[in-house]
């Protein structure tokens, strides 16, 4: 029998025995399970999977919101003596029978409603803990769940993990899930799990541009793998996957062994327009495509940006370096000096992932070639006309140099270059001469925008060629008159900035429209423009009081947000700077 606390009697202060109270309760509910497990003074069975489980109502309703409401509904003398705890549905990786399921889940909730702590032993168990807490309302045990769920996940288990995840709205286990399944898709993909996912998790997985692989192939094959496991049902969903793998990174030999040469895909008419972009790839280089050429972001390839030469701060120098940055690890690396570096407002452009540079001074007919493949410059084929402050373009897997001066006066001459019998002829000339302009390719189509024309006066006239016709026509003119400018394509789209102009100017070539993108911190002209890792890169350039800069912004035309990033090695202007994918390791 307990006795009351008399009137006269004081209770020790807690600050002087900090433990007593825990210390108490864990001893009321140590002797409360020791008489659960003993059957005393119990007052209600639960009853899962054919077990019986003798339990405290007081006990069940002070840790299960569940049984509170249960038991408070009730009469006291007429409350349900059994309760009948129904089956969970097996969960996770090697559940086992519902029923089973059901009575060790329910001891186990037992065991941490009366404070015995949680001991678990595989992940299938935990799952169904988890989801018998959820159902009885037992708070802490979801936490301490997702904790051991956390600590048993490896690449076996992440997409069964990541369903129990999903389920149960877990967000710690579901982004541990989600980067087990990046850094070790390979090994993922071999599990039968993954052929058991549906389309769109399939889909998701394939087009995740952080996924860790060294190689395009384990992505094509893993697409392969989930498609051939059901072929008849599955053979529907073969080009909505194939869209999600980078074709064009494949190795070529692979891709005409292993690709083109595939009974599914072969029998497939809505995948042919991608294996076509992928051969063209091969014959064209980048100019083919736009995302799918594009390394995902740990692969042994990366897209850099290389700057090459230019001028200094004061513009009185010209500098030799030649350098790659890679924007994700923001590392530069040390390229070979472009020989004969003393020029400036040279042109430069990229082609089938090498790097060409032509003029840099009056009369200057000289064209380098650096390549990734070799790692050097190689000087091909001589322009037909000296020339400077022109620019260079692909377009079709042949170089264009447009425009330009000479000296004495703005030209209208426009050469080609084949790079494979490394020869340059001439091509039909500009409408109008200028130098100085803007020169960006668009969906086949070469573009000349503003510009210094013959009479020294700043132009802002479009000027469009169409190789297939082998004519120029005029555009929609810029909302700008302005030279020392420069353009960039991405998407159909093509931006426009320089000339002193605070502003990025957009033009849609498809629809013959201008409109604006972003506003500069401040104006700037004779920058580099590139499109690297899906967003437009803009860097150096000299300021409105003639100095060259060291700022980059990046503008990404999905979110339309412009962004400063760190700065260049050094102040630049007039400078070469083009993208092209290159090995990490070298």
């Amino acid at each position: 029998m307990l006795e009351a606390t008399g009137p006269e009697e004081e209770l020790e202060p807690a600050s002087e025995a900090p433990c007593a109270g825990a210390c108490h309760a864990q001893r009321v509910l140590h002797t409360l399970n020791a008489y659960r497990r003993n059957g005393t003074l119990t007052d209600v069975v639960l009853r899962a999977g054919g077990r019986d489980f003798p339990c405290h109502r007081a006990a069940l309703s002070a840790g299960s919101a569940y049984f509170r409401g249960l038991f408070a509904a009730a009469r006291p003398d007429r409350g349900p003596a059994v309760v009948p705890v129904a089956p969970v549905a097996p969960q996770g990786p090697g559940a086992g029978p519902a029923g089973a399921a059901a009575a060790a889940a329910l001891a186990v909730v037992l065991d941490y409603v009366y404070g015995a702590g949680v001991r678990l032993r595989a992940e299938d168990e935990a799952a169904a803990v988890l989801a018998l807490a959820e159902r009885l309302r037992v708070a802490g045990l979801r936490e301490a769940c997702a904790r051991f769920l956390e600590g048993r996940l490896r690449a076996a288990n992440s997409l069964a993990l990541r369903r129990v995840a999903a389920a149960f709205s877990l967000t710690s286990l579901a982004e541990r899930c989600g980067r087990v399944l990046r850094q070790a898709f390979s090994e993922v993909a071999r599990h039968a799990d993954f052929l058991e996912l549906a389309p769109d998790e399939v889909a998701a997985l394939l087009a995740d541009p952080a996924l860790e692989v060294a190689r395009e192939e384990v992505v094509f094959e893993a697409a392969m793998r989930w498609v051939r496991h059901d072929a008849p049902a599955r053979r529907g969903q073969l080009r909505r996957l194939l869209e999600h793998v980078r074709l064009p990174l494949l190795a070529p030999a692979y891709f005409l062994e292993k690709v083109e040469a595939d009974e599914l895909l072969q029998a497939c008419g809505d995948c042919r327009p991608l294996l076509l972009e992928a051969r063209a790839c091969f014959i064209l280089g980048r100019e083919a495509g736009a995302l799918r050429t594009r390394p995902r972001r740990f692969m042994d390839l990366a897209e850099v940006i290389v700057v090459i030469g230019g001028c200094d701060r004061k513009g009185l120098l010209k500098l030799p370096f030649a350098d790659a940055y890679h924007p994700e690890s923001r590392r530069w690396t040390p390229l070979p000096s472009l020989p004969g570096y003393t020029r400036s407002e040279f042109a430069a452009c990229a082609l089938r992932n090498d790097v060409y540079v032509s003029g840099g001074h009056i009369n200057s007919r000289d064209v380098w070639m650096f390549s990734s493949h070799l790692h050097t410059w190689i000087k091909v084929a001589s322009l037909q006309k000296g020339r400077w402050r022109h620019k260079m373009a692909v377009v079709q897997g042949q170089l264009f140099a447009v425009g330009g001066f000479d000296g004495l006066q703005r030209l209208r001459s426009v050469e080609r270059y084949d790079p494979f019998s490394n020869t340059w002829a001439a091509a039909p000339p500009l409408p109008e001469a200028v130098s100085s302009a803007a020169v960006a390719p668009c969906a086949g189509l070469l573009y000349v925008i503003g510009g210094a024309s013959q009479g020294g006066d700043n132009t802002d006239k479009v000027q469009c060629f169409d190789p297939r016709e082998d004519q120029w026509s005029l555009r929609s003119p810029a909302p700008f008159s302005q030279r020392c400018i420069e353009a960039v394509s991405f998407e159909d789209t093509i931006y426009v900035v320089g000339g002193l102009m605070s502003k990025i100017f957009t033009y849609n070539p498809g629809k013959d429209v201008w409109g604006e993108a972003a506003v500069l911190p401040s104006p700037v002209e004779s920058c580099g423009v590139t499109v690297c890792d899906g967003k437009v890169h803009i860097l150096g350039g000299r300021d409105d009081h003639g100095e060259s800069t060291d700022s980059v912004f990046t503008f990404d035309p999905n979110s339309e947000q412009l962004e400063a990033q760190a700065p260049l090695q050094r102040r630049t202007s007039s400078h070469g700077c083009v993208t092209i994918v290159q090995s990490l390791g070298r």
